[in-house]
């Protein structure tokens, strides 16, 4: 509904200018949207100053303050276990249909987390859409994180054409399938059936005919005799560091490795990687996973003997 209030007819082309000093001056009535009126611009203010005259201005809507929250295509994980706030929340989103909460942190040889829903429907399953590819995910049975995108897609664009990659954690498949667009061959590795089962699923959800799906242990893929692979990638970020001497057998010389860790400390993992291979080393944070924690990766450039 509309409210009457002074305000100030200025031209179009100095409405911001106006605009401006009136919020310095304290003088703009922000409770209330400035609207255009032909050639001018009707801008609200707070008391009648020289020029003004009454007119009718819509509300601002009032802003809603949302709870901390994740987004996972059509699932919010909140922080917080509040169901009222998780109740604003699902309202406020349209694409939303379920809002969680993690009883646990990521745990087991699987990678889990146990959830309670908190609004919306009662699911742990979602579809999220990363820049034009489709991966369906199921919270409660295999590791998924939306955050990692930019990260993907920063690998993507290092890759030359026609490159062997393996994925030795490959989870649903997020990397594994970002990384086949360019890629001659991907083959992806997980322990998890229930997240081997989903990563076929999305294979063929998005044409991936170039992703060899595996369920198998990375300790053990030494040992089913690969061709050299020329980037290899290590998202288990709790673990991932004590296979690090198997990766860099399975890399040829001059190949890379993308190794995912969570550390306290800037370098905690370069001692690791020292022992493994003299290679070219960069670090970077990905982002922050918890109070004095963070999620980095190390680019590193494997270099072997006589290579």
């Amino acid at each position: 509904m509309r409210r009457e209030q002074w305000c100030l007819a200025v031209p179009k082309r100095e409405a911001e200018q106006t605009r401006r000093r009136l919020l310095e001056e304290g003088l703009l009535d922000r409770r209330l949207k400035p609207r255009p009126e032909g050639d001018a611009v009707l801008l609200p203010v707070t008391e009648e100053v020289a020029g003004a005259v009454r007119c009718g201005f819509e509300p601002v809507p009032e802003q809603v303050v949302l709870p901390r929250h994740e987004l996972v295509g059509g699932i919010a994980i909140m922080q917080d276990d509040d169901p009222e706030a998780a109740r604003v929340l699902l309202a406020s989103r349209p694409s939303l249909h379920t809002v969680l909460f993690p009883e646990s942190p990521v745990e087991g040889e699987y990678r889990t987390r146990r959830f309670a829903v908190l609004a919306g429907i009662p699911t742990t399953r979602t579809r999220v859409t990363e820049y034009g590819l489709r991966f369906d995910v199921d919270l409660a049975l295999a590791y998924f994180s939306a955050r990692l995108a930019t990260e993907r897609q920063r690998i993507l664009e290092d890759m030359e054409e026609g490159e062997r990659v393996l994925d030795m954690f490959a989870g649903v498949g997020p990397f594994a399938i970002t990384l086949a667009r360019k890629a001659g061959i991907v083959v992806a590795a997980d322990l998890n059936p229930a997240a081997v089962h989903l990563l076929v699923h999305n294979i063929a959800l998005n044409r991936a005919a170039n992703v060899i799906p595996m369920l198998a242990d990375a300790a053990h893929l030494a040992r089913l005799g690969f061709a050299p692979f020329d980037r290899i990638i290590m998202n288990l970020p709790m673990a991932a560091p004590q296979f690090l001497a198997t990766a860099a057998g399975l890399c040829r010389g001059g190949g890379t490795i993308h190794l995912y860790a969570l550390q306290e400390e800037e370098g905690e993992y370069l001692p690791l990687i020292r022992a493994v291979t003299s290679g070219e080393v960069t670090e970077r944070v990905v982002r922050t996973y918890s109070p004095g924690k963070w999620h980095a990766v190390y680019d590193i450039t494997v270099k072997k003997e006589g290579c």
